[in-house]
């Protein structure tokens, strides 16, 4: 019980840090991917990014005031964006069922993989693992408040 406790104090305490830096670290890679690398978004990584940017300025602005009342939206802008990017991540595994998403115009279509490292790791794991991270130190902010 006391190392769980030193994880949540950890998590509390560098919240805001850990949260911006997930945040503004997605948004780069995601602007790279697409910018630089070319990769077309597909409809779901749109929904992804609507999600995950605004969190970049809000928890910067956050962090620069030293606000952790931004917890409550961070919160479930992270878990909306979790969500979406779970089921894309199964989406292209193929376990998940196909909801319509095929390619508009430009985009790609939802099921398509740019990257897959190690056998497991796509763009949408990407994106669930740096929502999950703001979800958990923003609930950890919340839970516990800062001595």
């Amino acid at each position: 019980m006391v190392k769980n406790e030193a994880v949540l104090r950890f998590f509390s305490k560098y919240a805001l840090r850990i949260a911006f830096g997930a945040a503004f670290l997605a948004t780069l890679g995601s602007l790279f991917y697409s910018e630089i690398a070319g990769y077309e978004p597909c409809k779901l990584c749109w929904l992804q990014r609507i999600f995950m940017y605004p969190q970049a300025i809000i928890l910067g602005m956050a962090l620069w005031a030293k606000d952790r009342a931004v917890a409550r939206y961070s919160i479930v802008l992270s878990a909306v964006g979790a969500v979406i990017a779970g089921y894309h991540y199964l989406l292209q595994l193929g376990v998940a069922p196909a909801l319509p998403c095929a390619a508009v115009g430009y985009s790609a279509a939802c099921s398509q993989r740019f990257v897959m490292q190690f056998g497991y790791i796509t763009i949408p794991l990407m994106a669930f693992s740096a929502f999950a991270l703001i979800l958990v130190s923003m609930t950890a902010a919340k839970l516990h408040k800062e001595e």
